[in-house]
């Protein structure tokens, strides 16, 4: 098996699926908007700058799911999906996917951003295996918590590691595509990184390092 792994956030969406999710909830009236939109803001900059918290981050991102039972949390993310998603999907990062599939790829998400976001975009990507950040759950119910390690930095290692083992794999060959030198650890793991309409620090790794550079964008 090779493995085509990729990051969702700003790689395969022109966007943010993580902080969309945050603006589409001021939006709704379902947070409240002038405070939530001010955090949502400032941890999306702190990750971009490379110095997030991922702990403290998802304490804020999975509150609101724990405030809610199942059923509504649904609904609403069928409309995020409608409303934020599709229009983030790219024709180029489609192809990409194609042209790995033709080659007997198996392909792969790997991403900080939660299981409850990011399970859909992954299915309607037709990518099956998807490695996220993953809330707990108890009784039906989210709790706010996270349950494992978050998928985040040298997290996505770690957890990738997990996979591999649990299905007698391994990185042989493999390819990983990202935009964020957040996700360096994994990238240097890879035969064959791809930075992705990458940040300024991770261009310059990737210049440094002799890694492909290409754009998704359409």
């Amino acid at each position: 098996m090779t493995l085509a792994i990729f990051d969702l956030d700003n790689t395969l969406l022109a966007g943010d699926s993580d902080h969309a999710w945050g603006e589409f909830l001021v939006e709704e009236g379902i947070v409240d908007a002038e405070r939530y939109r001010r955090e949502n803001d400032r941890f999306y900059q702190e990750y971009l700058n490379g110095e997030l918290d991922i702990h403290r981050y998802l304490s804020f991102a999975l509150a609101p799911l724990a405030e809610h039972d199942m059923p509504t949390l649904l609904s609403w993310r069928d409309r995020f999906l409608d409303r934020k998603i599709r229009p983030m999907l790219q024709d180029k990062a489609d192809q990409l996917l194609d042209r790995h599939r033709a080659q007997g790829h198996t392909l792969m998400i790997i991403t900080a951003t939660n299981r409850f976001i990011t399970e859909p975009v992954a299915d309607l990507m037709g990518i099956e295996h998807l490695i996220a950040t993953d809330p707990e759950v108890v009784d039906g119910r989210f709790t706010g918590r996270v349950a494992g390690t978050p998928s985040f930095r040298e997290g996505k290692v770690v957890r990738l590691q997990a996979w591999l083992d649990a299905h007698h794999e391994s990185l042989e060959g493999a390819w990983f595509y990202s935009d964020s030198n957040n996700d360096a650890p994994l990238l240097r793991q890879v035969a064959n990184p791809v930075a992705v309409d990458p940040d300024p620090s991770l261009e310059k790794l990737a210049r440094l390092q002799g890694w492909q550079i290409l754009s998704l964008r359409d």
